[in-house]
């Protein structure tokens, strides 16, 4: 999940933009992860951080010496994104928790030093390395029952037209006026003001006045999937559909849902061989498909504006490909680099870089559960759609942060956020 904005629906809404009306604030959604089959834990999952070997007491340097991750990561994309997270701390207050749910990544002025060292350095993979070395500690998040899982999603760009044709017959859902945000989620405002549960996929017949544009049935499905995307329509106009709401039901994987019923194999439940077999069926069968996921995400327009930024993530920060993760909030904070070691077809094979912490995703549960962001358009999908695999995380903390943690551990004290905290020898 962006985990994050994503794109999609746009461009009915373009001149309401370029009126005098200041657009609401942007909502990253609970995005869904990519299609991939779910498993399904064996126990509770709690975080377990495992601090490097100190090289005398209190000490933390050569933390990095033994990690063979860091000696071939790719450090360029996440710097650039921990840059934009760095911005993004303005002027909260020095003795803040970076994160209330995640106080084990410190406090707000804990991490300034490394973001103005970062900005102080030319940018180039050896100043960044040593940045790193000199100020932070790479601690691995370790998941207690042992699961790992990294998948990924992207920016779909997708062929779009401002009314129905052939080939493009399904509106890309603008957001209703009768569904209204409540302290228990999404609901339908009816006759009278009544509020009921917001209705399923099946049962949702869209406003085609509040059509954001019209698009294959498929494409719009994984719009909703990714949670935001681009509109391109054919006079070169381009929008961004970016999430404004959900209907309130549970994401449910149809990749799943085919697996079970015989229609697809295993091998074949990723975003690219789901929508291949949705060419080969029926309409009819199709739908239902689509339908065995009761999750609805609404839209809203914007301008394309950057067109190299991603979207903006739940962190409200635009993301970086190949730089950007999302992450379960429960357990992680936003806006924390992350050196990540996994495999993929779509990364080239074994790859190893900084990701950072500026996004959440409703598939995205559990303390090494993380969703790359690979970038916009049907490329970056294709690569998207081969991440599926274990990996290894450490987070890459302040000093201080650190320092913290490692007294915590001499004391035999739970870290903060009742995390287990374990030293290597």
């Amino acid at each position: 999940m962006f985990r994050t904005a994503h794109l999609g629906a746009l461009a009915l809404a373009l001149a309401v933009l370029a009126g005098c009306v200041s657009p609401p604030p942007i909502q990253a959604p609970p995005r869904a992860a990519a299609e991939v089959p779910a498993v399904e834990p064996k126990q509770p999952s709690a975080l377990e951080l495992k601090l490097p070997p100190q090289s005398a007491p209190g000490a933390v340097a050569g933390a990095y010496d033994g990690l063979a991750a860091w000696k071939s990561a790719q450090l360029a994309p996440g710097r650039e994104a921990l840059g934009r997270s760095c911005n993004a701390l303005g002027n909260r207050p020095a003795a803040e928790p970076l994160s209330d749910n995640a106080p084990w990544a410190g406090r707000v002025g804990d991490w300034r030093a490394l973001c103005a060292s970062l900005e102080a350095f030319d940018g180039g993979n050896e100043s960044t390395r040593r940045a790193f070395e000199s100020l932070t500690v790479p601690v691995e998040i370790t998941d207690t029952w042992g699961a790992s899982r990294l998948t990924g999603y992207f920016e779909p760009m997708i062929e779009a037209r401002r009314s129905p044709e052939p080939g493009f017959t399904a509106p890309v859902p603008g957001l209703p006026p009768d569904l209204v945000q409540t302290g228990s989620g999404p609901m339908k405002r009816g006759p009278g003001g009544r509020l009921s549960a917001y209705p399923p996929r099946a049962e949702i017949e869209p406003d085609l006045a509040l059509a954001l544009g019209y698009a294959h049935p498929a494409d719009v499905f994984f719009l909703q999937i990714q949670g935001s995307g681009r509109l391109r329509f054919p006079d070169g106009a381009t929008v961004r559909a970016s999430y404004a709401a959900h209907n309130g039901h549970p994401f449910k994987s149809t990749a799943n849902w085919l697996i079970e019923r015989g229609k697809i194999q295993r091998g074949e439940a990723s975003m690219q061989g789901i929508r291949a077999w949705m060419d080969r069926v029926s309409a009819a069968e199709a739908r239902e498909a689509m339908e065995a996921n009761p999750r609805y995400v609404f839209f809203r327009v914007r301008p394309e504006g950057d067109a190299s930024l991603g979207p903006v993530g739940a962190a409200n920060i635009p993301l970086t490909a190949l730089g950007s993760m999302a992450v379960d909030p429960a357990f992680h904070p936003l806006g924390v680099p992350y050196l990540v070691e996994t495999n993929a077809p779509g990364l080239g094979g074994e790859w190893r870089g900084i990701l950072v912490s500026q996004d959440t995703g409703g598939a995205i549960q559990g303390p090494v559960r993380g969703d790359i962001y690979f970038g916009s358009g049907n490329q970056a999908g294709d690569r998207a759609g081969t991440m599926n695999a274990p990996g290894r995380f450490w987070a890459l903390l302040p000093r201080a942060a650190a320092k913290r943690l490692y007294r915590a551990a001499a004391e035999g004290a739970s870290a903060p956020g009742h995390v287990q905290l374990a030293q290597l020898p």
